[in-house]
């Protein structure tokens, strides 16, 4: 595995589209600390960027690569490599490079300006939203041998749960107000790993007024230190099982 992951790692890396997303975090990130002082309103204002175009850019890019790599992964497989090897090779290479230019993109700004926790908690929140979408990419890509299609379920993943998912979720709880929704709340917020994603940071920075309905739910129930564990958890069954099941299917699957 080592051997595939150096060499999908070299592949990406000479990309110009690595070096673009960088730089767009760079500039973003640098900028922002620019117009404000106060650390907190930057990372709330890195958060908007964290929650809507690190999962576009991960699902986006990831399927587009595993597609553009199927002449190198049917050559891999000819040879006496097992399909899982160059399965996990192919994600581990793409999570990386994705993770390295978030963590570059939006670290080095952090660092020139000054780092505490709450800069810390972005980092950690950004890389693993770039593994959750990852893994959902690479789902929807063994899905089907049609490289529109997986590009449409990639978005259609992103779609659903940047936009689509809260909307539903309050139309639940305003339809049934009437009944006691909280602890069905809860078990609803952990379906959409960018709203456990947003509750991370937000009782980090412990600002109850920006918190809304989910994120006040976590923190009259669980307070903020238990809450973040929470959803950390459950976001790492999001990173696991979604890569787990596509490499199920692709080990049965006919290339």
């Amino acid at each position: 595995m080592t051997r595939v992951l150096k060499y999908i790692l070299y592949d990406i890396l000479r990309t110009r589209f690595i070096l673009l997303y960088t730089a767009f975090l760079f500039i973003s990130t640098f900028g922002l600390y620019q117009l404000d002082s106060d650390s907190g309103k930057v990372v709330l204002s890195l958060l908007n960027i964290v929650l809507m175009v690190v999962p576009l850019v991960s699902t986006v890019f990831s399927t587009i690569h595993f597609f553009n790599s199927y002449e190198f992964i049917e050559l891999m497989l000819a040879q006496p490599v097992k399909r899982s090897t160059v399965f996990l090779g192919e994600y581990m290479g793409v999570a990386c490079s994705l993770c390295v230019a978030f963590v570059t993109g939006v670290g080095v700004p952090i660092l020139l300006f000054g780092i505490n926790a709450n800069a810390l908690t972005m980092l950690y929140t950004g890389v693993t939203l770039t593994l959750v979408f990852v893994s959902l990419a690479f789902l929807s890509s063994v899905l089907t041998r049609d490289k529109a299609k997986a590009i449409g379920i990639a978005l259609l993943f992103w779609l659903y749960f940047s936009l689509i998912y809260d909307g539903l979720l309050l139309w639940v709880v305003y339809s049934f107000s009437d009944y006691p929704l909280e602890k069905i709340t809860l078990v609803l917020i952990a379906f959409n790993p960018v709203d456990l994603a947003r509750i991370i940071m937000l009782l980090q920075l412990d600002i109850s007024a920006l918190m809304g309905f989910t994120g006040a739910f976590y923190q009259e129930f669980f307070g903020s230190y238990l809450g973040i564990v929470l959803s950390t958890l459950v976001l790492f069954i999001w990173i696991v099982l979604p890569i787990a099941l596509a490499q199920r299917i692709f080990n049965r699957k006919d290339l």
